[in-house]
């Protein structure tokens, strides 16, 4: 993990960077954190106490915790707790909604797919569709918290739109190349 500290109003010490490496390290044991996954934290000091913010931008999703506390190291250990129990809610959730078999839920193939541009577009986006499983994209999406989820499939190698249906469950939109 890359630590970015940022201190306002203050120094940052050899012993504050070590220990926060040691406390974001435990993170590891939740999920895959590679050695390019950034944390950032920032320290500003107010005259009665400081605040904490730790931002991991990992490719599952954005951890985020903000502590006030009159302790560096306190505040730390706080925001770890908070960021650890984010992770544990997330896969929480996920594990009560996919009990069944995942695979079987998400059949529908579309014939054929034709490129419709509405009128009036406000904002263009670029993605990268990334290479995973299905129940990868269902994970990732559920922790985005977004209604749909774009990915190129681990099996064909098409790209496919995952999507939330209004009933609760997943829809399942697959690619395949114009003829």
């Amino acid at each position: 993990m890359k630590l970015h500290i940022h201190g306002k109003n203050l120094t940052i010490t050899e012993a504050m960077l070590q220990t926060t490496q040691k406390k974001l390290a435990f993170l590891e044991k939740f999920f895959l954190i590679d050695e390019d996954t950034p944390a950032n934290i920032s320290v500003k000091v107010n005259p009665k106490n400081l605040k904490v913010e730790v931002t991991i931008l990992s490719k599952i999703a954005i951890l985020r915790a903000e502590v006030v506390h009159e302790d560096y190291y306190a505040a730390i250990d706080l925001a770890v707790d908070k960021i650890e129990d984010q992770i544990r809610r997330q896969k929480t959730r996920l594990s009560r909604k996919h009990r069944e078999k995942l695979s079987k839920a998400f059949i529908e193939q579309i014939d054929k797919v034709e490129e419709v541009v509405p009128q009036g577009v406000v904002k263009t986006k670029s993605i990268t569709a990334e290479l995973m499983s299905l129940d990868d994209a269902i994970m990732r999406m559920e922790m985005l918290g977004h209604s749909f989820f774009i990915y190129t499939d681990e099996e064909d190698h098409q790209i496919s739109v995952l999507y939330k249906r209004l009933d609760g469950g997943y829809g399942l939109l697959e690619t395949s190349p114009a003829k």
